[in-house]
């Protein structure tokens, strides 16, 4: 598989169960892991009567549960950043997710008072009332505890596929693990905003149109967007946030195991060479995302992939999904398992063939070496970060340190963009002093 990849591979999970396909499964597995860092999971046991009443309470949460009782399971209700979030109340690079969504987790034990403060994201879940929604809790319960088992296999096989021990990375979950789970709905964008040019339904522009009562600004500024090759943002294509159901972002953690739970396209993973590339959704399978977490620790063996979610467009309907966050022990610290110089060398081999590790598609890394003593520190100020609602009742110090932090760097990329511009307009004077000189 190229490095620079143009589609998402499927994988048959039940290929690794069978002792006579999963020297195959663990290959073609491995390719993904340094080659593209996202994947369909299919056949992966999940019970597919389960599946289908997770995404029919999914759609009577969003839909039938009325506005106030919603209100009462807000996020900012609690410290632990689990809850419901209003439309727009999440931040994703710079700008407001036109999502609605609520945050829940597997069982765990409260935080004592003396426990690190990263420790408050461990709980409580806020669950929607009973009355309205009386098999909601049983049933996200019943779906997660079987993620749970699907997602620590596949953290096994992850391993196996890089050359280690199964068990490789069990050391850095607890003995009661954490993991999280979100329900989501994107509402379609309203007509009067435009179409991104490089929305999965829209068609290609090209430079040979040569429609006469197309206006020639507007065609030529499309053609342009269209052809860009990298778009770190929605706003960069030129069209309003609100087009953005998530902005681009990589997930925390070690793996993301995604239910499209409607038919409706928007999810694209972005390649090295900056190119997003639509994932579909198809039926029967998980869409599975490498996390932060697991680059940091394989040593960046194991990429995790820049993503996004764009909006429904007017008349497709809402757009609905499940996605399943393994966790990782907050308590863990900040080092790398001892992958074989073998797999380490196709890596370097993947990043030769990019341009010597130039990957246009890197969006700010959270796991940063050096600067956190636990992974649960990084964790937190990611959350803060993304709930400013959160931080502004709970964690105050933390958002203030965000926002000098957010302002400092929007300086120094003001002042880039100044020099750059000087650079410019310096260089576009000497050649129109070298050209009066020639004549």
């Amino acid at each position: 598989m190229a490095a620079n990849f143009n589609a998402i591979p499927t994988l048959p999970l039940a290929q690794a169960r069978d002792p006579k396909t999963k020297p195959a499964f663990l290959d073609a597995l491995r390719s993904a892991l340094l080659n593209v860092g996202f994947l369909y999971l299919s056949e992966t046991g999940l019970d597919e009567e389960l599946v289908e009443r997770v995404c029919a309470e999914t759609r009577r949460f969003f839909e039938e549960l009325p506005e106030e009782e919603k209100l009462k399971i807000e996020m900012k209700n609690e410290k632990s950043f689990l809850g419901y979030s209003r439309l727009g109340n999440e931040t994703t690079a710079r700008a407001a997710d036109q999502r609605e969504q609520l945050d829940l987790s597997t069982p765990h034990d409260l935080p004592t008072p003396d426990a690190p403060l990263y420790y408050n994201l461990h709980g409580p879940n806020q669950w929607p009332s009973s009355t309205h929604l009386p098999s909601f809790r049983p049933i996200l319960e019943e779906y997660m505890q079987q993620m749970s088992s699907i997602s620590t296999f596949f953290t096994s096989l992850i391993a196996e596929a890089i050359g280690l021990e199964p068990s490789a990375f069990h050391r850095f979950f607890d003995p009661n693990q954490q993991h999280k789970l979100k329900i989501i709905k994107y509402p379609e964008m309203p007509p009067r905003l435009s179409i991104p040019a490089d929305h999965p339904t829209s068609h290609p522009l090209s430079s040979d149109d040569d429609d006469d009562d197309a206006d020639d600004d507007s065609t030529a500024r499309a053609i342009a967007i269209a052809s860009a090759g990298r778009r770190s943002s929605l706003k960069e294509a030129g069209h309003e946030a609100r087009a953005q159901g998530v902005g681009p972002h990589k997930d925390s953690m070690l793996t993301s195991y995604l239910l499209q739970a409607s038919p409706q396209r928007g999810l694209q993973a972005q390649n090295p060479a900056g190119r997003w590339i639509d994932v579909a959704p198809v039926e029967g399978t998980l869409v599975v995302a490498m996390g932060q977490g697991l680059e940091a620790l394989t040593g960046g063996v194991c990429a995790s992939t820049t993503h996004r979610v764009l909006s429904p467009l007017p008349g497709e309907g809402a757009r609905y999904s499940v996605p399943f966050f393994q966790g990782v022990s907050y308590d863990a610290a900040f080092e790398s398992v001892e992958v074989p110089e073998g797999v380490r060398e196709a890596r370097r081999g993947v990043l030769a063939e990019l341009g010597g590790g130039d990957r246009r598609d890197d969006v700010e890394f959270t796991f940063v070496k050096g600067r956190w003593g636990h992974l649960g520190e990084a964790t937190l100020m990611n959350r803060v970060k993304s709930h400013p609602d959160v931080g502004e009742r709970w964690y105050p110090e933390l958002l203030a340190q965000i926002r000098a932090e957010q302002a400092q760097q929007q300086t120094s990329e003001a002042e880039n963009q100044s020099s750059a511009k000087d650079v410019a307009y310096s260089d576009g004077n000497s050649s129109s002093a070298k050209a009066v000189r020639a004549h």
